[in-house]
Formats: structure tokens, sequence, C-alpha cells
């Protein structure tokens, strides 16, 4: 307790040393993420836990170029977006560089948190490295490539002859280019969700799709069941044979893998007798700790001949009620009879396995998985790739300055599919503490500056300091639960600040599944319960809607006048 309350004072004391902040800026002194979930149970010799990639981290495609392996990952409507990640093991992964780093690559608009980049594929060829992927909502499908991996990454080759989404690239041992995709079938729509596999042959010299388009799957393995949603197709060829693996079933509990093989890279593709190679919605839904919704894989060889998939699934602690959003995890393939099989039916995905036949990586700066805490003390030239913000920026208001992250306060709000200011980084266990010291002068009644849990525009709670009765700086904890709700939240709860304008203040939100509870303090160095067991789950996927994940962060807004 003591240790505690020294080290509270300390950031209090540096946080009132530091320079004086410009008018209309928040000054943020540090932030520390920390999560520990009840699957995180030491490992044995030899093991590795799952997820790999805890948090928003969906639609996992990885390659391999020699001895390393390289994995992309979609955001979405954050930017910047498609984190690009490096391992030497398959198991501890650092992220180098994101594919969509700088205004002038992509214009999210004003979509929503949900549109944007789907479902990037990585892949290389020749020394240089693609990465395909589909801008719902602002442009359609293109490509983006590097000589490495850590950037800088072009700008967009834009593909309009695709209509679909969910493009992958594959090279034949001719070095010819085909680009498959998830598109409409021919013809009318027999159901909803019903779609198409699509191949097209592409010429990387002159960036343009070349050839006839054909369809390699109509619907799903097993046309008589009506399955929906075929995507996220991948080809790959094994022992002369080519296999094309694709999800099906939909991203939520009916998600599964599906596979296919055919003697030549066009087709016909004939279905594997045993698909699904991999799912969960055949197992018990009231199971210990489940982990379900699981697909959208890619695999990968390793140089000893061994193979590894790496796919989406989700950790629900309620009913389908999950507020980390889709992660990414790691399975090993198991061939049997010239098939490739990720799962055997009925099988849980286990939280822990054995690691691959490699030698071991180092682990990274920034955890992705297990138990673990993040301290940023914001000294560096930059914040860290896993920042993001929501949108993309037309302009500059943050900067790194004096051991502070320093946001302008700008008119664009939270809720208002606008591009607020806010740095953000993933909620990332079901059992999660975020922390921060803020100093920020409030002037008028739409001024407030501090941390919030956001899923998107309609569903966030923000614990700032504001403007108060009679002018006086107060702690305030709005809440959005829809678009119903006003633009800014509804005022759940708030307290007087007795301190100086400008003062840090600490605040301090935490996740315990569906409830969260948050809390402030000032010089005293006591934490003050502001609200306690508020509703969660109106950051679930299943009450929010869309494909993201709660992201923490901090954000200052400010009404102009």
């Amino acid at each position: 307790m003591l240790l505690r309350l020294a080290l509270a004072f300390s950031l209090l004391a540096g946080a009132a040393a530091a320079a004086p902040l410009a008018p209309g800026t928040a000054a943020f002194d540090e932030f520390t993420y920390s999560g520990q979930d009840p699957t995180d149970a030491p490992l044995a010799a030899g093991q590795y836990a799952n997820p790999i990639l805890k948090g928003f981290y969906p639609d996992p495609s990885v390659t391999r170029v020699g001895q390393d392996y390289y994995l992309v990952n979609s955001t979405f409507a954050w930017f910047p977006g498609i984190p690009v990640f490096h391992s030497k093991d398959l198991v501890n992964w650092t992220q180098i560089s994101n594919a969509i780093d700088r205004p002038g690559q992509l214009d999210f608009k004003r979509l929503a948190m949900s549109r944007a980049v789907f479902a990037p594929a990585i892949t290389e060829h020749a020394g240089v490295f693609y990465i395909l992927n589909t801008c719902v909502d602002c442009g359609g499908n293109f490509l983006v490539t590097a000589r490495d991996p850590k950037g800088p990454w072009s700008d967009p080759v834009w593909l309009p002859e695709i209509d679909g989404i969910d493009t992958s690239l594959f090279f034949d041992d001719d070095g010819r280019a085909w680009i498959v995709n998830n598109g409409p079938p021919q013809g009318p729509s027999r159901y909803d969700g019903h779609r198409a596999i699509w191949i097209q042959q592409y010429d990387p010299k002159v960036g343009k799709m070349v050839g006839p388009c054909s369809v390699l799957l109509d619907g799903g393995v097993d046309p008589s069941t009506k399955p929906i949603w075929i995507e996220g197709p991948h080809i790959l060829k094994v022992d002369g044979r080519y296999y094309l693996t694709a999800a099906e079933g939909g991203t939520a509990e009916g998600h599964s893998q599906v596979v296919l093989r055919s003697d030549t890279v066009t087709g016909p593709y004939a279905p594997y007798a045993g698909n699904p190679i991999l799912t969960q919605r055949d197992l018990p839904r009231d199971r210990a700790h489940p982990i379900t919704s699981a697909g959208h894989a890619d695999l990968v060889q390793t140089p000893d001949g061994a193979w590894w998939a790496t796919f989406l699934a989700v950790r629900p602690y309620g009913d389908d009620t999950y507020n980390t959003g889709r992660e990414t995890f790691l399975l090993p393939v198991e061939w049997k009879d010239g098939w490739p099989v990720i799962l055997p039916a009925r099988t849980p995905i286990p939280y822990a396995a054995e690691r691959p036949n490699l030698p071991a990586g180092s682990p990274p700066k920034i955890p992705t998985t297990g138990a673990f805490t993040v301290r940023e003390t914001f000294d560096a030239p930059a914040l860290g790739p896993d920042w993001m913000t929501m949108r993309i920026p037309a302009g500059r208001w943050w900067a790194l300055k004096d051991g502070a992250l320093v946001l302008t306060a700008r008119p664009d709000r939270l809720g208002g599919f606008e591009q607020p200011s806010i740095w953000a980084r993933r909620q990332q266990h079901t059992n999660a503490t975020a922390e921060t010291t803020v100093r920020f002068s409030p002037k008028g009644q739409g001024d407030r500056a501090g941390i919030v849990a956001v899923q998107n525009d309609a569903f966030f709670y923000a614990l700032t300091v504001a403007v108060g009765e009679g002018g006086r700086a107060e702690v305030r904890l709005e809440k959005r639960a829809g678009e119903k709700d006003p633009v800014d939240g509804v005022v759940v709860a708030r307290a007087p600040l007795s301190v100086a304008a400008g003062a840090p203040v600490r605040l301090k939100i935490e996740a315990r599944g569906g409830l969260y509870d948050f809390a402030y303090a000032t010089s005293d160095g006591d934490w003050k319960s502001l609200a306690k067991g508020q509703d969660g789950t109106i950051l679930s996927t299943k009450v929010a809607g869309g494909f993201v994940g709660t992201m923490l962060g901090l954000y200052a807004r400010a009404d102009g006048k």
C-alpha cells in the first residue's frame, strides 16, 4: 500500500512539474494497461498460449519468407491500418509497421468503424511483398507492395475489375499471379448469404487483371444446405495439387473453415468429405471458458515440412458476448489422406499447445499473449505502431512533448462519425485495467478530456475532466448505448474536483467481463470510485454489432467556441 501511494505521489508530482499547457490542449503523462484472464495459466515447457494475438486482431493472413514469418490483420476504419507483424517462431510476434500509415493512401471518409479495410492477405514473390485488401465503401479492392515489410508500403494499386471482398494473391510455379476473392454468385442470389469464390489472373508488371474471370466455388461445399458467406479464400499448392481453403458459415458461432482440391489452379475443385476442417459450432455452448466462432484460416509451412494455421476466433464471457473482438489463434495442421485438417470434429481449441519445432523467438517488447502489463510514458519520438485513431486525420492534432501525449481539444465528437482527438489501444483481456494521468483546463460546457472505452460511435464510455456547475471542474462519466442517446452520451455519474485548473487527475477504467468500474484520484493519491458495475455488454459485438473490438483510449474535445 505504501509503495502504491508513493508511486501515485511521484506520478502526480512529476506531472505537476511538467511544462504549462497551451490553451485548448490536454496532456496525458502516462498510460498503463494491465490484463489477466482466468485461462492465463503458467505454461508447461515447450508450450505456447492461445490466442497468439489477444484483442481486436481479426482475419489473420500469414506467409513465410526463408526463416521469417509475416502476418497481417483487419483494422476496418481505425488508423493506421493493417498491422504487419514479424516472427521467427510463429508464437512471438512483433509489430513492425502498418501498411496503411499515411492519409494519402486511403480515405475512410466518415464511415462506420466496421467499414473500410477488410481481410488483408499477405504474400511474397521475387523479393516483393504484396498485401491485397478491400476498402469497403471507400474505393474497393487494391494492393500495396513493399520491398521491406517494415515499409514504406506503396500507394494502392486499384483493382476495379474485382466485384467483391477478401482478395488473396497466389503465384504458381510459372510465376503467373492469380487473385481469388469472395463475390456475388453468377445469376440471381438463391438465398441471403449466397456468395461465390472467383479467380482471375493478375499481371504484376502492369498492375491489372487479365484474362477471363471464373467461379471456383458457388455457395459452399454443399450447396444443398444453402451455406452462407463463403469468404476469405486462399490457394496453396502441395505435392502437385491445388488446395482452396475458405471460411464458411458467417463470422458468428456458425463460422468454420473448409477445403477443396484440384489438379489445376482454375479448377474444378472437389470438396473434402470431412469438411469443415475447423469449427467450434459442434461443441456444447455451456462449456467452461469457450472459444467460439473459429474460421478465416491461412496455412503456412515451416522449413521442416510441418504445417500451421492462423485463424480468428473469440472468447465470450457470456452468451456469445465478448468485448475483446475477434482474435488471432494458432494451431498445427495434420494432413490426412492428402487433406489438411486443423482440428477434428467436436474438438475444442486449446488455450495451450505444443510449440512449433522452430528456434524460440525473442518475446516482443509489447506483449500480445498471456497476462501482461504495458506502461506507456510517451518519451519516444512517436507513438508505437499499436496505437490507433478513429478514421484518418486530415491534419496533426497531437504531439509527444516533455514526456506527455498532448492532444488538441477539437470540436470533433467521439460519437459524431467524425475524426475526434483520440489515440487508443486494444482491450486485450476480458479482465483488464487502463489508467492515465490527464492535465486539462476545461473552459466551455463541451470541453472534456480523459480516458474512454469505445466500441464504435454509438457505443462507448467516456471518463473525463469537464466543466461542472458554476464553471468548476468535475470528473464525469458519460455513456452512449446506441444512436438514440445524445452524441456525447448520457451523464452516468459526476463528482466535483477541488484542484487547480490544469492540475493532474488520475483516471481508471476496470473491465470485469460484462461489468466496468470507473474511478479517479487527485493529489491525495487515493482512488475514489465514481461508478461501479456499469453495463459493459454495450461494448460487446453482440450489442454494438460490427467486426471490431473495444478500444481503450485518450480523448480530448472542445466546443471550439
